[in-house]
Formats: C-alpha cells, sequence, structure tokens
C-alpha cells in the first residue's frame, strides 16, 4: 500500500528528477522517478536521496524543444521522440487547468496502443506516477505525471501484424506457450518488431471486475515466472511482469469501460516481452532463505538495481512467497548499482 506521508522526501526526490529529462544515451529510460516512488510507497522515503546520489551519472537534461503539441497538431506528434519536451510541456499545461483523472482517462485510450514504446517504461512511469496521486495529491505528483504521459506520448510505439495462436485457460500456461522470437535480432525495438505470433489469452473478458481479476492473475504468473526464466535476460524479463503492474495499479483511476480494453493491452506486452526475452529452458530456483517482505524489499535496495527495485516492489504488490521468491532471484542474476 502506498505510503501517504513521505514527510517531503518523495516530493523533494521528484524535484531533483525534474530536472532532467526521461532518457539517456539516446534511448535508455531515466528509471529515477520510478525508483523513488517505490521506495516512498513501501516506507523507505528517507532512502531516495541517497539512492540518487548513486545514479545521478545516467541522469540528463531534456531535449531541446522543437513545437507546441495543441490540441489540434498532437495526433502528428504522437510517437515523435524528438518531441518529448514539447509533449511535456503540453501535460503541464493540460494538467494545471483539469484535473488529473479527467486527463488521465482523455489519454489513456489514445496511448495504449502504443505502451510498448521505451521498451514499456512509458507505462511504467505512469502507473508509478498514478500510485503517488493515488496516495496524495500535490505539485511534484502531479508534475511527475506530466512527465511521465509527456515520455509515453513521445515514444509511442504500437505492436501490429501479429497473428493470435490457440490460447490458454491460465496465465501461467499461456505464458507457457508463447513462442520464441527467431534468434539473431538485437536491441529492443528489433526485436519487438521480430514478435509474429502470440497465444489469445483473456481475449473474451468485457466485465470491468473480470478484466482487474485476470490482470492480477497476469501480474502474478509473470511475477512468479522470473524465478525460473529470468536468467534468459535479467534486466528485460522484468517488464513482463512491471508493465502489466502498471496497468493494474492504475486500473481505479480509470472509467471501467478501459479496463478490458487495458487488460489485453497489458497481455500482448507481457507475453512480447516474453517472446523477445525469454530463454530456451527455466531452470529450477530454491531460494535460499525465507524472508519477510520488507527483508526482501531491504535487499533490493542494498543491491540498489533499478530493475531489482521494481520488481521487488511488484513481488510485494502479489504479497505471496513465490514472488518475494523471484524478486530474490533478481538479486541473484542482476550487476549492483555502484
Amino acid at each position: 500500500m502506498a505510503i501517504t506521508d513521505t514527510s517531503g522526501q518523495l516530493e523533494e526526490a521528484l524535484e531533483r528528477v525534474h530536472a532532467s529529462g526521461p532518457e539517456r544515451d539516446g534511448w535508455l529510460s531515466n528509471h529515477a522517478p520510478m525508483v523513488v516512488e517505490a521506495l516512498a510507497a513501501h516506507g523507505h522515503a528517507g532512502a531516495v536521496h541517497h539512492w540518487l546520489d548513486l545514479y545521478r551519472d545516467r541522469l540528463e537534461d531534456f531535449p531541446d524543444r522543437v513545437a507546441p503539441v495543441t490540441d489540434d497538431n498532437w495526433a502528428s506528434a504522437l510517437g515523435d521522440p524528438r518531441r518529448i519536451t514539447d509533449w511535456t510541456d503540453h501535460y503541464s499545461r493540460t494538467l494545471a487547468d483539469r484535473p488529473w483523472r479527467s486527463v488521465l482517462a482523455e489519454w489513456w485510450p489514445r496511448l495504449l496502443p502504443g505502451m510498448y514504446g521505451g521498451a514499456t517504461h512509458t507505462v511504467i512511469r505512469v502507473g508509478h506516477a498514478v500510485r503517488a496521486l493515488q496516495a496524495g495529491e500535490n505539485a511534484p505528483r502531479l508534475t511527475e505525471l506530466a512527465h511521465a504521459l509527456g515520455y509515453w506520448a513521445a515514444r509511442h510505439q504500437p505492436i501490429a501484424g501479429v497473428a493470435a495462436l490457440p490460447g490458454a485457460p491460465t496465465a501461467t500456461e499461456a505464458l507457457d506457450a508463447v513462442p520464441a522470437i527467431e534468434p539473431g535480432h538485437l536491441g529492443f525495438r528489433t526485436r519487438l518488431a521480430a514478435v509474429r505470433r502470440l497465444p489469445v489469452w483473456a481475449g473474451d473478458v468485457a466485465d470491468p471486475d473480470t478484466a482487474k481479476d485476470r490482470l492480477a492473475e497476469l501480474v502474478r504468473a509473470a511475477t512468479h515466472r522470473y524465478a525460473t526464466h529470468g536468467h534468459g535476460e535479467p534486466t528485460m524479463l522484468v517488464h513482463a511482469a512491471t508493465a502489466p503492474n502498471a496497468v493494474l495499479r492504475t486500473l481505479d483511476a480509470l472509467p471501467r469501460e478501459l479496463w478490458a480494453p487495458s487488460l489485453r493491452a497489458a497481455w500482448t506486452a507481457s507475453a512480447a516481452v516474453t517472446a523477445m526475452y525469454g530463454p530456451v529452458e527455466p531452470v529450477a530456483h530454491v531460494p535460499p532463505a525465507r524472508l519477510t517482505a520488507e527483508e526482501v524489499l531491504e535487499k533490493a535496495l542494498a543491491h540498489g538495481d533499478e530493475h531489482v527495485i521494481k520488481l521487488a516492489d511488484t513481488a510485494l504488490d502479489v504479497g505471496d512467497e513465490p514472488a518475494l521468491a523471484a524478486a530474490l532471484r533478481a538479486v541473484e542474476l542482476s550487476e549492483p548499482l555502484v
């Protein structure tokens, strides 16, 4: 559960982060806003500035402005990464004039088909921003939503031309049925273009409450699966769980008629990441010890890697022992932040 009172530490951290753009080295995502929100949400607001000090060399300035995004020209600017700053300006103006839930409801269906841009970090960042606002609204948290939506709009990237394979009744079975892409593709965007077949799962769900339940099932299955499959690509396979979880934690802020389409998009994202990075074979994994949720988060924080912390955040949302074991597996597989 998100912590409402962070004694201003989350807000101070977000203000530090907002001096930087959402990317570095051309297109790698700035994870700082997501990590500091995750730490604050689980009672570690006091650690956010130390973590930012370790991460600060990975922060870069915003790109230059090109031209304002307006209500009349936004469609032509969608998916143009040169317009990151223009898009951030647009959402900053919009959120200054309208309630954030109204803005989110308007833009979510426009952005949802392109949640694969930025290696799904776009929707993940929005999910963290929404959780913070649901816990308590203030200026830095609203600014974070503007930055998150701006990043998503600029990196908007749909996936198309995917053939439907026979489905499976459960999320676990459906993820197991995802075929791997052909070998030889390098980079997220090239691998995403190579995804041509995915199983159907929960495609007939129309009831909002059922959609929410199935989305929670997907997050749980993808998180559990990391323990035995995360070695395929320890960093990228985190997103098979964290991307749908970002959608799940946003649902309650959205109109209910958007819940079922959100489920379908989240499934495609999780399945695509699984196709792109899954290993040839799973490996058995037995965690070295049973730890509490707080102990798992402390291990992730001590490790420091942004993806390890974010998978631990999702594992705590799931809340069961297999999920916590998956978070510990990420600690084992990943390089620590130094």
